[in-house]
C-alpha cells in the first residue's frame, strides 16, 4: 500500500501519564482508535454512518511497539493508513510521533493527509477488525456493501 498517511495532532494529556511521568503504554491504544476514528471521519465512513448501514467493525487483534516515551504537553501527531483490506477484514497501520510546536503549526490539521510520517517516531501498531452485522456474523462487504468496499479500494490503493 502507498496511499497517503491521514494525520491527527493532539497534545498529551497530564491524565495519561504514569508515575514516571511517561505516557501509559495503554493509552496507545486509546490513541489507536482516536485516530482510526478520525481517520474514518475523514474519509466520509464516520462509524455513526456504517453502523446506520447495519454493520460492525469489532477489532480482531492489536499490537504496539514502544521505540520511544512521550511525557505531559508534548505535541503529538497519530498517523493512520490501510494497511491491508480484503472484502472481511481490514487491518489499520499507526505512528504516533512527537513534533515541534513549529511542525504542530506547519503541518497542523489544516493539512489532513501527507505523504510521509514525520516528526519522532514514538510507538507503532496495527489493529485487525472483521465486518460483521448487527448479529455479529462475518459478513462480505463486496458482497453486501459494495460502494463501501469500492471506496475502501480507491483509498487504499
Amino acid at each position: 500500500m502507498t496511499q497517503a498517511w491521514h494525520q491527527h495532532q493532539m497534545r498529551v494529556q497530564y491524565k495519561d501519564t504514569d508515575q514516571m511521568g511517561v505516557v501509559h503504554h495503554g493509552n496507545y491504544i486509546t490513541w489507536f482508535e482516536v485516530a482510526r476514528t478520525e481517520w474514518m471521519r475523514h474519509f466520509d465512513m464516520s462509524y455513526h454512518a456504517i453502523e446506520e448501514q447495519g454493520l460492525l467493525l469489532p477489532v480482531l487483534d492489536v499490537n504496539a511497539a514502544y521505540k520511544s516515551s512521550a511525557r505531559f504537553d508534548d505535541l503529538v501527531v497519530l498517523f493512520t493508513r490501510i494497511e491491508q483490506y480484503s472484502p472481511i477484514r481490514l487491518v489499520f497501520q499507526y505512528e504516533a510521533r512527537r513534533i515541534t510546536e513549529e511542525d504542530g503549526t506547519t503541518n497542523g490539521l489544516e493539512s489532513a493527509t501527507v505523504e510521509e510520517p514525520y516528526g519522532e517516531l514514538l510507538t507503532t501498531g496495527a489493529t485487525t477488525h472483521m465486518w460483521v452485522n448487527q448479529a455479529w456474523k462475518p459478513v462480505k462487504l463486496r458482497k453486501t456493501h459494495p460502494e463501501l468496499y469500492e471506496k475502501i479500494q480507491r483509498i487504499a490503493d
